[in-house]
């Protein structure tokens, strides 16, 4: 187990490191590109030219992670970049199921499942931090008496049946000297945390923006075990905004306009968190109001935190696993042979950005900045 926690930890970190590229901040430093179709009409036409319809498709029911998306469409940031932008709920096969497949061109994910889909040679890729720290932890009601992850032994963990979840709780349980399999696990699925909480289950992993925040309202406390207090390396991106590689190879103008849309509705939501919650309850009158001002007033501030620009995804990386081998090379080609589009389409070098001292596979900063720079 313990090695297969440091295999899926350096396998996260490296896709943080590698797959992922520096989001659009600026008109001047708009990042790169991908693809959604043939027909797709250059984003510097703007007005000029038909609007090019595309779908973004949300990771799970909307909510204030998704809020820069809304105010993108409602403050017309997308159709100033010739792009006519539909924002739809996934399928049964999830929102990764969708891009990857090319069915739409862009979706919300999270990082641990872009790092799952590498792995198992699904082609996403990671173009933007929808967050810059990661707001998730996991949560549990008082009376659980849950205040350190010592604490979960003996309880009855709800998650979505990711391998990624075990990983993670087994970390930073092992960090306080616990044992992981004395944690049963249900997958809940999609189920309400506090129907669940009253039924079956212990604690649940949640994002605190939401879930944290109609528990406050509820006045329902919870205990909050954020996981990146018990490790950096567990300070990741999420959510995510997600392309397809074929994307980015072969439309990088949509990405390019997409990203620089996107990244004006965040900036506005930043700016304008009421207003941008006001967006977003128009778009989905179905949100409970009082929720969606709350939690637009709390996650605002975090889009960008200390960041340069919203979206920015930072290449970070320690010595990694000679498990690893295998995967590395395979994750070393993928950012070869997209580095030259990318950078063309205007996103940040990524080779520039790689802080390898050493790799399994012989690959060195060194080597890569000289051949793809």
């Amino acid at each position: 187990m313990k090695m297969r926690w440091r295999k899926m930890m350096g396998l996260l970190l490296l896709c943080v490191l590698l797959v992922t590229v520096a989001a659009c901040g600026s008109k001047e430093a708009a990042p790169s590109g991908e693809n959604s179709g043939s027909n797709t009409e250059n984003s510097s036409e703007g007005n000029n030219a038909a609007l090019k319809d595309i779908k973004v498709v949300l990771d799970w029911t909307p909510n204030t992670n998704h809020t820069g998306l809304y105010a993108a469409v409602d403050q017309g940031f997308y159709k100033a970049e010739g792009l006519n932008v539909e924002i739809v709920q996934p399928g049964t096969g999830g929102a990764d199921t969708m891009v990857a497949s090319n069915e739409v061109p862009f979706g919300v994910s999270y990082q641990e499942s872009v790092t799952q889909a590498r792995t198992q040679g699904v082609p996403l890729v990671s173009i933007a931090a929808v967050i810059q720290h990661n707001t998730s932890g996991f949560a549990a009601p008082v009376d659980r008496n849950i205040k350190s992850p010592k604490d979960f032994e003996g309880k009855t963990y709800g998650g979505w049946g990711s391998p990624v979840e075990e990983a993670v709780m087994q970390s930073i349980m092992e960090g306080e000297g616990a044992d992981v399999s004395k944690v049963k696990n249900i997958n809940m699925g999609d189920a309400d945390f506090f129907t669940a909480v009253k039924r079956d289950i212990d604690f649940a992993w949640i994002f605190y923006a939401w879930t944290g925040i109609e528990a406050e309202l509820r006045g329902e406390p919870i205990d909050m075990l954020y996981v990146k207090d018990y490790s950096e390396a567990l300070d990741y991106y999420t959510p995510v905004l997600v392309t397809n590689e074929q994307t980015i190879q072969n439309d990088p103008e949509l990405v390019k306009a997409f990203l620089k849309a996107t990244s004006e509705g965040y900036q506005y939501a930043i700016e304008h968190p009421e207003e941008a919650a006001d967006i977003l309850i128009k778009a989905v009158p179905d949100l409970d109001k009082d929720l969606v001002l709350a939690s637009q007033k709390w996650l605002s501030p975090k889009y960008q935190d200390d960041a340069p620009r919203w979206g920015e995804q930072k290449q970070e990386v320690n010595p990694l696993d000679t498990t690893m081998e295998g995967e590395l090379e395979e994750l070393l080609e993928v950012v070869r042979k997209m580095h030259e589009v990318l950078v063309e389409a205007g996103s940040p070098s990524i080779i520039s950005q790689i802080k390898i001292a050493h790799s399994p596979s012989g690959f060195s900063m060194d080597t890569l900045t000289e051949k793809y720079r």
